[in-house]
Order: structure tokens, then C-alpha cells, then sequence
């Protein structure tokens, strides 16, 4: 089925990622995979959605495993030969009043939303065809979170010459501070989670210059966006925006046009282009 255009949501079976689906599969011209960890899940999440008269598949992907992650690759490889749409949207987040040890919730945050998501990108950006979209869903957190770390370390972040391995060995150095107790001494902000999509955001600027370098002739647009403060079992129920709402701006970047040159490698919110 190389013809048939194909789009993946992470972390799809309920929230944010859910919604993105449902958005999908109402404008996206092609087939749209919920994935989940758990299958029955993701599979009950399908079953919502065909109640609702849309059409979506599922394929388990848990983004802490990389066998996972290289079967969905090829199975993506082997069905359609490659890859449309690409929505990196699974994370998580320890609540505020959590116990849970900071320098755990350090190793465990970086993990999925960073370390997670960079396998998934590792694996699957060969295979986006010409004139497909990578979204990766990060948050406003990784901006305010930027504010707070040292000069030094802004600095860095915002380098337009910042290396994937440098990027990398700057996420293992705050997990390692963390467990030393010399984080903030070492210049980084009290959030696990405002780093670990820190990562995301500045990874994301990294792989939109890496593909000008590499694929500028395949139109590829990718961006990190923030998809606002949401409802969802991970922000709680305080939050102003609805999942549906949420998923407007990763959406925007699914379905730029093909004729569009942009944005490109940058960090997105409310559909606008922010300063990083």
C-alpha cells in the first residue's frame, strides 16, 4: 500500500494524543494509527473512534523500548513503505504533590519524554517520505524552564549549533546532577519535566537543521509545538483548554500544506511561531 498516506500519533489512546487522532482521521487523506503501550487500551480507543464513524488502526508502541519502537518501523516500512505524518506526543508527568524521590522522577521524566522520544525519531525519520511533517509535542514548561537555568546553560540551549550528542550528554548530566543533590548548583531549574521538554523543544531545532543539511530537496517540515494547558488525566481537571482544543496546534503542523516552506525547526504555540 505505498500509495495510501500514512500518519502516527504516540501515546494516542486517550488525552491529547486521542484528540490529534480524532482530528486526523476527519482531514488527514490516509490511514491514522492510534498506538498505545497497552493494546487493549489502544484497541478500545479505536473501537471510540469507529463509534464516532471514523476510521482508525492501531499498532502497540511503547516509546521506553526500542524493540517496540523497531517494529512499528517495520511494519510502517513493509506496509506502506515509509511514513506521512508523524505526531510524537507520548510523555508523562509526575504530579506536583508527588513523593516520589526528585532524582527518580529525574531518571524516569528524561526517559520516556526525552530519551523515548529521540528513539522514535532515531528510527522513524528515514522513513518520512517528501514532503512529510514530524510534530513533536513539547510544552511552554520547556520555555519558563529555559528562563530559569543559568546563563550558561540557556546558552547552550539556544545555540544554533548544538549537536544531537551534545544535547544528549546535556540530559544525562542533569539526570546525574539530580542524583547527586547538585542540580541547582549546577545551574538547572527544580522540574524534571521542564527539562525533559527542554530536550524535546531544542532536539526538535536539531533535526529541522539536520534535514536541511541532509534532505532539503524532500520538503520535510518539523517543529516542536505547545499544545497549552489541557485537560487530561496529566494536567488535571483545573486546565482551560479541552483535549480537542489542545490538539489544534499539532494538528496545524500534521496538515501544513505541501506547498507551505514553513515553519520549520520551530517552537510553535497557539498556531504562531514563539521565540526560544
Amino acid at each position: 500500500m505505498p500509495n495510501v498516506p500514512v500518519a502516527v500519533v504516540t501515546g494516542s489512546n486517550k488525552g491529547i494524543g486521542f484528540s490529534i487522532v480524532r482530528a486526523l482521521c476527519l482531514q488527514f487523506p490516509g490511514d491514522v494509527y492510534v498506538t498505545a503501550r497497552d493494546p487493549g487500551r489502544g484497541q478500545e480507543a479505536v473501537k471510540k473512534l469507529q463509534e464516532e464513524g471514523l476510521h482508525a488502526l492501531f499498532h502497540q508502541l511503547d516509546i521506553d523500548d526500542l524493540q517496540s519502537i523497531r517494529a512499528l518501523r517495520d511494519f510502517l516500512k513493509e506496509k506502506y513503505g515509509g511514513l506521512d505524518v508523524l505526531v510524537n506526543n507520548a510523555g508523562i508527568a509526575f504530579k506536583m504533590h508527588d513523593t516520589t524521590p526528585f532524582a527518580v522522577q529525574a531518571e524516569v521524566t528524561l526517559k520516556t519524554n526525552f530519551f523515548g522520544t529521540r528513539n522514535v525519531c532515531t528510527e522513524l525519520l528515514p522513513l518520512v517520505k517528501p514532503y512529510g511533517k514530524v510534530v513533536n509535542v513539547s510544552s511552554m514548561v520547556s520555555r519558563s524552564a529555559l528562563g530559569k537555568c543559568s546563563g550558561e546553560l540557556q546558552q547552550k540551549f539556544r545555540s544554533d549549533t548544538i549537536t544531537e550528542d551534545e544535547l544528549v550528554e546535556l540530559m544525562t548530566k542533569f539526570v546525574e546532577d539530580t542524583k547527586k543533590s547538585v542540580h541547582e548548583k549546577e545551574g538547572w531549574p527544580n522540574t524534571a519535566y521542564g527539562v525533559s521538554k527542554i530536550g524535546v523543544t531544542v532536539l526538535s531545532r536539531i533535526q529541522a537543521r539536520m534535514l536541511n543539511e541532509k534532505r532539503k530537496d524532500d520538503h520535510i517540515l518539523l517543529n516542536a509545538c505547545c499544545p497549552g494547558w489541557v485537560r487530561t488525566d496529566m494536567a488535571g481537571p483545573k486546565a482551560p483548554k479541552s483535549p480537542d482544543e489542545g490538539a489544534e496546534t499539532p494538528v496545524y503542523l500534521a496538515l501544513l500544506p505541501s506547498n507551505a516552506d514553513g515553519p520549520h525547526g520551530q517552537f510553535v504555540s497557539e498556531k504562531t511561531v514563539q521565540t526560544w
